[in-house]
């Protein structure tokens, strides 16, 4: 297997991941708080499908900024969007060209079909916290994930793109990532293996 072929099966796995938080999603709920400071449930879809559509644009040889689409859809026309945007991004990072222009930066392939993953598992976690799901990352692909997050933040993304990271007292590597990534585990949106506490909600 290829360093690009390894990327592809870690996009899938967080696809596949994100997919059964995403069925979970109503219109009632699109209201509801989520791990994200400030962003509702409906902010947070919104978010989800414009980094699809760049991740897509990726796979095509060039990222672009994200995209500001509608923020008010009706759950099932988010959800089925979603599902279907994500179906094609993996079918394209399938046959993706050997380097990707970010900006002014050319980088790896892999590296971008890497960074999507990791945004699209960490946000399904995000979604079914919000909708208060028993749906824990998995310890296996959070520890693929976790160095990739620690090599995409920086400290100058701290308090712009990124929280603070968060000391986290259970030895997971679903807890170190999700605490690399300023979510909060103790609080009632904080969820590791199913287990729940009672606390503050956090900034993402």
């Amino acid at each position: 297997m290829t360093a690009l072929d390894g990327a592809v099966e870690l996009l899938d796995r967080s696809l596949a991941y994100t997919r059964v938080a995403l069925a979970g999603v109503r219109d009632e709920r699109l209201s509801a708080p989520t791990p994200c400071a400030g962003w509702d449930l409906a902010r947070l879809l919104q978010h989800m499908e414009d980094s699809l559509d760049a991740f897509g644009e990726g796979a095509r040889g060039r990222v672009g900024l994200a995209g500001t689409g509608p923020r008010t859809v009706p759950s099932a026309v988010r959800v089925g969007s979603l599902q279907q945007k994500a179906c094609a991004l993996l079918g394209a990072w399938s046959h993706p060209p050997a380097r990707v222009r970010v900006g002014p930066y050319v980088v790896d392939t892999g590296l971008v079909a890497e960074v999507a993953a990791l945004e699209i598992a960490v946000h399904g976690w995000d979604v079914a916290q919000a909708l208060d799901l028993e749906h824990p990352l998995p310890e296996a692909l959070s520890r693929r994930l976790l160095p990739v997050a620690e090599g995409l933040v920086t400290d100058a993304d701290r308090g712009r793109r990124f929280a603070p990271a968060r000391p986290v007292g259970v030895a997971s590597d679903t807890a170190r990532l999700l605490g690399f990534l300023g979510r909060d585990l103790t609080g009632p949106h904080g969820q590791i293996n199913g287990n729940r506490s009672t606390g503050p909600q956090i900034a993402s």
